[in-house]
């Protein structure tokens, strides 16, 4: 089973690295970071992975050890052979109480994965759109979607394969985010100079050039994994004799599990003493999160070196060869990282090529919603325009049914027609008048009328109306009369 704890092992210490990586933000005083020193000893045994299967992962993984015939295949399988897929197809041969374990496990899992999904469509607003959990199944590799109900061979090597791709995933992601952390510092300080007068530049330029003279000053760094080392740690840590150093009794000691073997989180450990020689937290010229790079390359090293059948596990036959080699005892010279740049100086310029970009675009990003904005306002004001006008008019209105106020009578034309007094015959306003039609001077408007004219406007209310009776001898004539055209000249 050392392979599966080699697994989980590793996990362990991805989720001890993002935990110090989420602790210590690069915009943090670095002379107040707590370094996690001893913690790291004795590693906790409820440490999350990081992996969002994890427990998943762990009790697949505690299960299968109480299988005896799983066990006794997995005392020489290397990493490779789990890679290959060996492993998984010993899964036929575990017991029934093992399986029918495993099975409910993984119907488990799979009701958390729909149920996380559902929690992501309620969260996105999507409560109307059918979900295909089958399809959204598919983004988890680690398991067969295709049968949620039992846990096959294929699942053991899918969970093994995924976990394993998420950890050298990692480590290659660590070192790329640490170098654009060392760009990005080394682009910030770039701008700043630009924004000194020549002055200034030159004497932040020489405060620069001393602080990686300070920090280069250091004591001898011991190569990692070494005799000189560790029996520095022999000494120093465990209060030894340095003339009694004994690599067994050695690894004794730092086993803080006691399981046989050295898992990355036990081995980085061993490097404290070395670091402590390079950095200090109270110092302004030293970086924590170069630090912990650090511890990182140094674990990286040993394990290439002792790490024989790529388990992520030394075990105490691997440490006692690697005692014995030349490397142990003659060791070369160990680079830090002040000598060994992370980025070449075509990767800085790509880099700042890079941003120069994403500036832009988030320039034109916010241009564009400058002007979204602006139309938006300009929507805005129209509609409360409207809504003025309409106001108004709602209590124009009110006011009109309040005062009682008639509405004027409609005119009903039939069909176009148009009265010919509305029309030709209506003299314009400066059409002269015909003989006999001059106009007459206010003055003598009503001196001149006879007084029978002057009646005559009284005497028009006396005329009968339609459909009135009229006075006897004044009886329309027939309808069948022919009407005779009326001669207004000879009306007296």
């Amino acid at each position: 089973m050392s392979c599966l704890k080699g697994l989980l092992a590793s996990c362990l210490v991805l989720a001890s690295v993002m935990s110090w990586a989420k602790a210590v933000p690069i915009s943090l005083d670095k002379t107040k970071v707590k370094l996690p020193e001893e913690t790291v000893k004795e590693p906790p045994q409820s440490v999350d992975t990081g992996l969002h299967y994890d427990r998943y992962l762990r009790e697949v993984i505690d299960f299968l050890e109480k299988d005896q015939h799983f066990r006794d295949k997995l005392h020489n399988t290397d990493m490779e052979d789990i890679k290959q897929g060996k492993l998984a197809k010993e899964l036929d041969f575990v017991s029934h109480h093992v399986r029918t374990k495993l099975d409910e496990l993984k119907r488990q899992e799979v009701s958390r994965l729909r149920t996380l999904i559902k929690a992501k469509q309620d969260i996105e607003g999507g409560n109307d759109i059918a979900v295909d959990h089958q399809a959204l199944l598919k983004q988890f590799e680690y398991l067969n979607h295709m049968n949620p109900h039992t846990f096959e061979v294929e699942d053991l090597d899918r969970l093994i394969k995924s976990a394993t791709n998420d950890l050298e995933n990692y480590d290659k992601e660590r070192h790329e985010e640490f170098k654009r952390y060392e760009m990005m510092k080394e682009h910030e300080r770039r701008e700043h100079l630009k924004t000194l007068d020549e002055e200034d530049r030159r004497k932040e330029e020489e405060h620069y050039e001393d602080m990686k003279k300070k920090h280069a000053d250091h004591p001898k760094v011991n190569h990692p994994g070494s005799k000189d080392q560790l029996k520095e740690v022999w000494e120093e840590a465990d209060g030894l004799d340095p003339e009694d150093f004994d690599p067994k009794t050695f690894f004794n000691l730092h086993d803080s599990n006691g399981d046989g073997f050295f898992d990355e989180q036990e081995l980085e450990a061993l490097f404290t003493k070395e670091l402590e020689k390079i950095y200090d937290p109270t110092n302004e010229e030293d970086d924590m999160v170069e630090m912990e790079e650090e511890r990182l390359r140094m674990r990286e090293h040993v394990m290439n070196e002792v790490d024989t059948n790529k388990d992520r596990l030394v075990s105490l036959d691997e440490f006692l060869v690697a005692t014995k080699k030349k490397e142990f005892l003659e060791p070369d010279s160990w680079e830090t990282l002040e000598q060994n740049q992370a980025y070449t100086d075509e990767e800085m310029r790509e880099f700042e090529e890079h941003l120069v970009r994403q500036e832009e675009d988030l320039n034109q990003k916010a241009s564009d919603l400058q002007k979204q904005r602006e139309d938006l306002e300009r929507q805005q004001e129209q509609l409360n325009a409207q809504k003025i006008e309409l106001q108004q008019a709602v209590e124009h209105m009110e006011r009109l049914k309040t005062q009682n106020v008639p509405s004027p009578p409609e005119t009903h034309w039939e069909g176009n027609a148009v009265p010919e007094s509305l029309g030709h015959d209506q003299p314009s306003e400066h059409q002269p008048l015909p003989p006999g039609h001059q106009d007459i001077p206010p003055e003598q408007q009503h001196h001149d009328v006879p007084p029978n004219k002057q009646d005559l406007g009284q005497e028009h209310k006396n005329i009968p109306q339609e459909n009135q009776p009229l006075p006897p001898g004044h009886n329309s004539p027939p309808q069948d009369s022919p009407k005779m055209p009326l001669d207004h000249n000879n009306v007296p």
